[in-house]
């Protein structure tokens, strides 16, 4: 019997022991908010130190021809010393450049051909451009997409949806014509909603062709003397050409009355 009022009293001193103040719910959202802000903010004050520092120590005379043309026999020796090692430095290096959109990226090219041979110095350069660029997407996409959809929603519709319907072939045009800086693809592309494995598959294809010209003549190194030596006229244009064969699907369907099939469906625009 005496038992009785311990067992009342005892959820009682539960309930009393540990009151939810009614000021912790409200705390909740303003930490979940500020998280991605915080996180927002150090991605790009990192970004911004690294390009800061590339700049600072002139890293950018390192990657010229003119210094390459005048260590190319320490790299070939360092090459067949550490071949693995050569490799793995290329693809980090060839990455970071494009993905802080340094410049360079064709030098890199001309040396991956130099070191590795036209088809590996082409596989090389492949992975560490299409990693660069993915990297440079992915930034764009987390930093900047709310802000732009926000601010430029209702104007940025029509093109959202065509870039969605066909990214694939747009992007493998962007790719393939040296008209549009690579680096301003990559960041534009961000913005949009296309998916990340398409922009991946749509880069790595559309590189090839470019990749191969600079490392093939990467071969030659000693004997060229300007980048406008690899980048003639005719190399432009076949490049052109060959951009906007990728858009003949595009094209045929459209003139033919047929109706363009989505390459990709649009993600969710939870994660700007």
């Amino acid at each position: 019997m005496k038992e009785i009022p311990c067992a009342v009293e005892h959820p009682v001193t539960r309930e009393t022991a540990h009151p939810t103040p009614p000021s912790h719910q409200g705390s909740v959202p303003s930490e979940s908010a500020s998280g991605p802000r915080s996180g927002k903010f150090i991605i790009a004050a990192v970004i911004g130190l690294a390009i800061g520092a590339f700049f600072w120590f002139d890293m950018d005379a390192y990657l010229t021809l003119e210094t390459v043309k005048a260590n190319r026999d320490r790299l070939l020796a360092f090459t067949d010393e550490h071949h693995a090692a050569a490799v793995a430095s290329f693809i980090v290096t060839y990455s970071l450049v494009t993905g802080l959109s340094l410049p360079g990226a064709t030098i890199l090219t001309l040396v991956g051909g130099f070191l590795f041979g036209s088809l590996w110095g082409t596989a090389f350069v492949n992975l560490g451009a299409t990693g660069g660029a993915t990297l440079a997407f992915l930034t764009a996409r987390y930093l900047l997409r709310g802000w732009v959809e926000q601010t430029f929603g209702q104007k940025l519709g029509p093109i959202q949806e065509g870039f969605a319907k066909n990214a694939f072939s747009y992007l493998v045009t962007l790719r393939l014509v040296p008209l549009f800086p690579f680096f301003l693809v990559n960041l534009v592309s961000g913005l949009t909603r296309v998916r990340l494995g398409t922009y991946v598959l749509a880069t790595a294809l559309g590189i090839v062709p470019g990749s191969f010209v600079y490392a093939y003549a990467g071969r030659q190194l000693g004997t060229i003397n300007s980048l406008k030596e690899i980048a003639s006229p005719n190399v432009i244009l076949a490049f052109t050409l060959l951009g906007l064969l990728a858009l003949v699907p595009i094209l045929y369907r459209r003139f033919a009355g047929k109706p363009v099939e989505p390459v990709n469906r649009t993600e969710a625009p939870s994660h700007p």
